[in-house]
């Protein structure tokens, strides 16, 4: 008898597929795999050239997806992104044109450098699937996911992400550079350009979706709600921050170790699915008290003041 493929099965297949390109990032490629089986988006921030673009494509190769890249500019439209009606002289009537959003996974490059008018043409996009334009809906298709990048150096010509944009973001992470094993790896092998046509779907959208409600069924018991409750309850207290999470915040973290639950192959929820993503999922949506860097600087503070708060808070056994 043949043995039926488990979750476990798809998420390793997908992981390693996405790791042939990806080298030694293993922690950002499960991350990344978390956020789409949480049906989450993810922020990355970093410098040029370490990957960012190259992820999100070996993402939508791997499961079978379009994949689109925006690359915001100051002079872009909200109908350059969800997309525009065009006057049909035929038949008299307005048709839809869509957009690059209508995609699996979209690639928002440089998203802090468009206006926040554009910015926004994302949120209900990212919160609800979907998009209206002239009273009309259009649902998305499924799985969909925004992968946004944005440099933290640079801070001319940009618009820093509204906190309401912030909180879209399931997950928030950095590249960083590779491991000199990893980087002298991509020296030998690699072109200049780095080509991800040979990468071919290992799972189909259907599994990815299959799985994103997989991690819909999975159990939290009681002391892990009241866990994440605790985590949440002590970024609103401590004076070493200006902005405490938000309960959709509180929300994000619930999801994010459920679908880290089933990227472990388990149907059941651990403190340390909760405490490993504590610092991912809320980093971006706390500010630092006193804070006075730019969204890289302050954004790493959070990253770090939260792992100290993280200490000060019982784990259930």
């Amino acid at each position: 008898m043949t043995r039926q493929p488990t979750s476990n099965d798809f998420i390793n297949r997908l992981e390693e597929n996405v790791r042939r390109v990806i080298q030694g990032k293993s922690d950002i490629v499960r991350l990344t795999v978390i956020a789409l089986i949480g049906r989450g988006h993810m922020l990355l921030e970093d410098i040029p050239g370490v990957g960012k673009t190259t992820l999100a494509q070996v993402l939508a190769r791997s499961i079978g997806v379009d994949f689109r890249r925006i690359q915001f500019t100051s002079d872009m439209l909200p109908a350059d992104i969800i997309g525009v009606s065009v006057y049909n002289r035929n038949s008299g009537t307005f048709d839809f044109r869509p957009g690059p959003i209508f995609a699996g996974i979209l690639l928002a490059d440089e998203i802090n450098r468009t206006t926040p008018k554009t910015q926004s043409a994302l949120l209900e996009a990212m919160n609800e699937a979907q998009v209206t334009v002239d009273n009309n809906t259009y649902s998305l298709p499924q799985p969909f996911m925004v992968i946004a990048t944005q440099n933290p150096l640079e801070f001319h010509g940009t618009f820093p992400l509204p906190e309401s944009q912030l909180d879209r973001f399931m997950i928030s992470a950095t590249m960083g550079y590779p491991s000199s094993e990893s980087e002298l790896q991509i020296l030998r092998e690699m072109r200049y350009s780095v080509s991800v046509d040979g990468i071919k779907p290992v799972i189909s959208a259907r599994e990815v979706v299959a799985l994103q409600e997989k991690a819909d069924t999975v159990r939290i018991e009681e002391d892990l709600f009241k866990y994440i409750l605790d985590i949440v309850k002590i970024t609103r207290s401590s004076d070493r921050l200006a902005l405490g999470a938000s309960p959709r915040a509180g929300l994000a973290l619930k999801q994010a170790a459920k679908a880290a639950a089933v990227c472990g192959g388990r149907d059941y929820v651990t403190p340390d699915d909760i405490k490993s993503l504590a610092v991912p999922v809320l980093a971006h949506r706390t500010i630092p008290a006193g804070d006075s860097a730019g969204p890289g600087g302050r954004i790493n503070t959070a990253r770090q003041t939260l792992r100290d708060l993280l200490d000060e808070v019982p784990v259930p056994i």
